[in-house]
Order: C-alpha cells, then structure tokens, then sequence
C-alpha cells in the first residue's frame, strides 16, 4: 500500500513539476471571463503522426475551453509540442519554452473541486486536462491528454473534454517517443511538433 501511495504522489508531482507559472504581480487568475458554455471541437494536427479530434465540454469547464479556444484561435499552439510524455499515463504540451516552465501571458481558476468548483469531468482515457502548478489557480497553456485511465487525478485538475478520434495516434506517440528520465522528459529535438490546433465549432 506504502508503494502505491508513493507512486501516486510521484505521479501528481510529475504533472506539477515545472507546468504553468504560478500568478505574479499583475497576473488574475480570472481574467479569462467564460464564453463556451456548450460543446466546442478542435483539431490537434501533430507532425509526422495525424490529427487528434477532442470535444471540447464548455458547460463544465466554461473557464478552462474558453482559454483554450482563444489560445488556439490567436495561433498560440502552432509550431509548440509536447515535451513530456509517459506511456500509460498522459502527454502533455503547450509549452511555449518546452521544457515545462513556460505558459501564455495569464492564467486561469482552476475548475476542479479541490478548488472549490463543481466538475465532474474524469481522467479516463482520451480526456484533456490543464497542467498546472502547486497554486491551484496556476493553469495558463499547458495541457495533457490521458493515455490511459488515470482517475486518481479528479478532483485535483480540470479536464475539459475527451478524444474523439485520434486516440491512436496518441498512443502511437507514447509509444515512440523516448524519454530521458522518469519523469518523461523529452529532449527538444525528440518532441512531437504540434502543427495546429484548430477550432472547428
């Protein structure tokens, strides 16, 4: 039991590690006001592997599809990757440094109810969630997809949508790209290129 404990909280530590800025001076954890209350879908075209389509849940996580969306609109994701991938757990990108350290210009509440809001969006396989740092309110850019099921994170993090088609090319992904340590780090010219994420309702 001791070991499972321990390997859950490594787990929690790796998708806190390093993930979007916490707020500093001049940054609101809610200057992202809600737009998408209803379903949003996108398009992650990631080079060499093929296109990734995710629903996007704006009634349960209006704040978190709202960034997103306007992330993906202003062209934020283009040319980004994914700089942290664990097979049988999760990849994450949106880093704009890409070593897990970087973010957008602000960031955002974070919908989860260990903060205090009502989600019930869960980490099974294919869902979407924001990285974030130890500050609850910390997520900016940063996401992860869920490689396999990993609903030990609820509560803790905000998903805000699921795969729904692509599931294989992420699982092509995991299962490609090496890593240098156990915290699935990527070396820059190892990672996965996110051509685009694009919004198409």
């Amino acid at each position: 039991m001791k070991k499972i404990v321990c390997v859950m909280f490594f787990i929690l530590l790796v998708l806190s590690a390093g993930c979007a800025k916490p707020n500093g001076p001049g940054q609101q954890s809610d200057e992202v006001k809600p737009q998408a209350y209803g379903t949003v879908h996108v398009i992650i075209d990631v080079k060499d592997y093929g296109t990734i389509s995710v629903e996007l849940d704006g009634a349960n996580a209006p704040i978190t599809v709202s960034n997103f969306i306007s992330l993906a609109h202003d062209g934020f994701y283009d040319g980004l990757t994914f700089h942290r991938i664990m097979s049988g757990f999760m990849m994450q990108g949106g880093d704009p440094i890409g070593t897990g350290t970087g973010g957008s210009d602000k960031t955002i509440k974070g919908e989860f109810s260990l903060n205090g809001v009502k989600n019930p969006l869960s980490h099974t396989r294919g869902a979407i969630s924001m990285a974030r740092s130890n500050e609850y309110d910390s997520a900016s850019s940063q996401f992860f997809i869920v490689h396999e099921d990993s609903t030990y994170l609820d509560g803790q993090y905000a998903a805000f949508g699921y795969v729904t088609d692509g599931i294989d090319i992420v699982d092509r992904i995991c299962a490609d790209t090496p890593v240098v340590d156990n915290n699935g780090t990527v070396k820059k010219e190892d990672q996965p290129i996110i051509l685009s994420i694009k919004v198409i309702d």
